[in-house]
């Protein structure tokens, strides 16, 4: 019976995942409603981990990096959309925060903790530069254009775009997208695998079936409905914490996007310590990248039908530090290794990032 429920899990909490969230949707939230999302949710994310995996080993590299990727920013944009149009115009502000957090997130934490116990365990670890440094180039990009630029415009008062304005950037940020995805997974698909399996045991081990990959297809889906459902059901506790405490509610907006990107953040993390430090480079640039070239289209267009307020621009505050990810990544790209060092200093921007959140 036990090993049975052992190699059941992955199938048995997902599903128990949507059934607390349709309990605590349809229920008052309580505390031990509150207390049953929370540890579910926990559970939903190693179950988004692992069919995740699955998926990755059945279609190779970058493929599975870019399925848990796009799931999840698809998954992302849509739970944006929804609080944008339940909270009006105090929701302007939501995705340049929920963007801005999960640069930050991907860049300084996922990354500089899968660098960081990757050096731990390996010393040092290799990736493609070919890719990375044309990902990162993009991102720099992206991120200027949709949450730099706007804070120097001067079309419209404010740190906000034109409607013209958002219509360019929207069209550019889906472009730039739809060229990386293609340069990643068409024309240069090798600039994103490893330069060697050997110490990957997954590598050599038979790839799952056609069946059990669409199985963890939908299983991936299904988990990742959970976490983003479950992470939304918590917001308003979280929110109300936040009001009580009396730091700024961009905070809020943090403590989502931590959630959102934790079968993400996981995903990374064990592949670096499994010496495959490629996956997750590829996770981290795929998600950021992901993060504005698909987010930014969708929520400019439901701006514009709905006549929604939006503003993207960063204060000072934030662009510095975000030009000091940038230049960090940039160094650190640069040489094709990594080491422990390189990884202490990315996550002390994510510190530094978290700290100034609460204390601006």
């Amino acid at each position: 019976m036990t090993k049975s429920l052992t190699s059941r899990w992955p199938l048995i909490v997902p599903l128990a995942g949507v059934a607390i969230l349709l309990a605590a949707l349809l229920l008052p939230l309580s505390v031990p409603i509150g207390t049953a999302c929370a540890a579910t949710l926990i559970g939903v994310v190693l179950a988004a981990v692992h069919h995740a995996e699955v998926v990755a080993h059945r279609v190779g590299e970058p493929f599975g990096t870019l399925v848990l990727a796009l799931a999840v920013t698809a998954i992302e944009a849509a739970l944006i959309v929804a609080l944008m149009l339940a909270g009006g115009p105090e929701k302007a502000v939501l995705p340049r925060d929920t963007m801005y957090a999960t640069i930050m997130i991907v860049a300084n934490g996922i990354l500089g903790a899968s660098v960081l116990l990757g050096a731990l365990h390996h010393r040092e670890q290799s990736f493609r530069v070919e890719g990375a440094g044309p990902g990162l180039a993009a991102l720099a990009t992206l991120a200027t254009l949709v949450l730099v630029m706007p804070a120097f415009t001067v079309s419209v008062p404010g740190p906000r775009y034109s409607p013209s304005q958002l219509i360019f950037v929207a069209v550019a940020s889906a472009a730039l997208w739809c060229v990386f995805v293609f340069f990643q997974a068409v024309r240069h698909r090798d600039y994103f695998l490893p330069a060697g399996d050997a110490a990957d045991e997954t590598a050599h081990a038979p790839p799952p079936t056609n069946a059990r990959a669409w199985s963890s297809v939908a299983l991936l889906l299904i988990s990742l409905v959970g976490v983003v459902g479950l992470a939304k059901v918590l917001s308003p506790a979280i929110e109300s914490a936040v009001r009580t405490t009396g730091v700024p509610l961009a905070v809020v907006g943090i403590a989502i996007a931590l959630l959102v990107l934790m079968p993400e953040s996981l995903a990374a993390i064990r592949a670096a310590v499994a010496d495959r430090l490629q996956t997750s480079v590829n996770l981290a640039l795929g998600s950021a990248l992901a993060s504005i070239g698909l987010t930014i289209p969708i929520v400019v267009l439901i701006c514009l039908v709905f006549d929604l307020p939006l503003v993207l621009g960063l204060d000072m505050k934030d662009i510095a530090l975000l030009a000091v990810t940038l230049l960090v990544c940039t160094i650190g790209v640069g040489s094709g290794r990594t080491n422990l060092m390189q990884g202490a200093v990315q996550l002390l921007l994510f510190f530094v990032f978290l700290f100034l959140a609460v204390v601006p």
